[in-house]
């Protein structure tokens, strides 16, 4: 049946659902490359909440999304920023979700890493490195106490209050000389939180990537890997290869993921994305080709999804959250299309009705009626009659 989707310019366009669902079935563990899905969170559509206030989980259908990622053998990277850190999802019910999504994942024999930040404090020039390094060893207690790895991520705090290269040096040099297990480095850009300008200690990239390199070079045994977050493709290479020997790098690049976890004679990417959320089976099913060496077809079941991220990542990056819950739903994976913080509203329907066209061409949908009922119900919302 015809759905009309709105235009940006306010006129409608007649659009044909595919009818047939999608088929990927689960599969055994990756031996080609690393490959993580950072997961959204399914917010409690039933709880008296408000915006600034805390965040209400369903944690029975968060939990079934993350084992819908272990089922296709993905890795869940969890209580990243695509589960709003910082925008919805606060330190407490973070900490909540660490610990159930561990112990999920021993459970599912799935691969687990979490978010280790210092999202408890004030992100203002009058907190100090020491406060923040003190966070910072919180949150690292919880994660390493759920058995699950740790991924160091970019604090809005630090980024408040350093003075320069060396407060970088200092905090993420304790921090990792008392790390049990090596962990992965995240480097978010500005484009996916303004907060984080000038991160390591300048705004000038190249700078910036000799004190990241330096904090690595340091501490090479306690350094699984990088988690790179800039949309330059080129300068992720550039970086890639200036890594120690046996020092990952997880692509972030939600713009150029196919080509960097390809990969060239001179090295690859492994896999750490946002997108992989609303992409797992086929993800999932294309580095499985690329684990039998054929790369040409790998490109050729990932190459096409590249369109439809770029569209959910699209300025103001932050909001791609937005995006990826609304596929979700769509999916059949939450009953409803809430999030936590309020965040369903931060795209118009233009973009909800574009996202839904791309993902619906691509096959996405494991019950395209289904997508099909919710899209034409959200039309109806919005006053879009068919």
């Amino acid at each position: 049946m015809t759905l009309h989707l709105p235009n940006p310019d306010g006129t409608l366009r007649a659009y044909e659902p595919r009818t047939e669902p999608m088929t990927v079935p689960g599969g055994s563990a990756f031996t080609s490359r690393t490959v993580f899905s950072a997961a959204h969170v399914v917010a409690d559509p039933f709880a008296d909440t408000t915006p600034d206030g805390p965040a209400a989980v369903d944690w029975d259908a968060t939990l079934a999304f993350r084992r819908h990622l272990w089922s296709h053998g993905l890795g869940v990277a969890e209580a990243m920023d695509t589960a709003q850190r910082g925008m919805g999802l606060d330190w407490a019910t973070a900490a909540e979700l660490i610990r159930r999504s561990a112990a999920e994942a021993k459970q599912a024999g799935g691969r687990i890493a979490c978010g280790v930040g210092t999202d408890q404090l004030a992100a203002t020039a009058a907190t100090t490195p020491a406060q923040v390094r003190t966070a910072y060893e919180e949150q690292l207690a919880v994660v390493e106490e759920s058995g699950a790895q740790a991924i160091l991520m970019a604090s809005r705090a630090l980024a408040a209050c350093a003075q320069g290269p060396d407060d970088y040096l200092d905090v993420y040099g304790h921090l990792l000389r008392q790390a049990t297990e090596p962990v992965i480095l995240h480097w978010l850009g500005p484009m996916f939180d303004p907060a984080l300008e000038g991160y390591w200690g300048s705004s000038d990239l190249d700078a910036a990537t000799d004190t990241f390199l330096e904090v690595i070079a340091a501490h090479p045994d306690k350094v699984d890997g990088i988690k790179v977050s800039l949309l330059d493709a080129r300068r992720e290479v550039d970086l890639r290869r200036r890594l120690p020997q046996g020092v990952r790098c997880y692509t972030g690049d939600d713009f150029h993921y196919p080509e960097l976890i390809a990969g060239d004679d001179q090295g690859f990417s492994h896999a750490l994305l946002g997108i992989f959320d609303p992409l797992g089976p086929l993800a999932a099913q294309a580095v499985r080709v690329l684990d039998t060496g054929d790369t040409e077809g790998f490109r050729a079941l990932l190459d096409p999804t590249v369109e439809l991220s770029r569209h959910l990542f699209q300025a103001p990056t932050r909001y791609y959250k937005t995006g990826v819950v609304f596929l979700a739903w769509l999916s059949g994976h939450q009953s409803h299309f809430t999030m936590v913080g309020g965040l369903q509203s931060a795209r118009s329907l233009p973009h909800f009705a574009r996202a839904y066209e791309l993902a619906d061409g691509l096959g996405l949908f494991p019950d395209p009626k289904l997508a099909q009922e919710r899209m034409r119900n959200l039309l109806s919302l919005y006053g879009v009659n068919q």
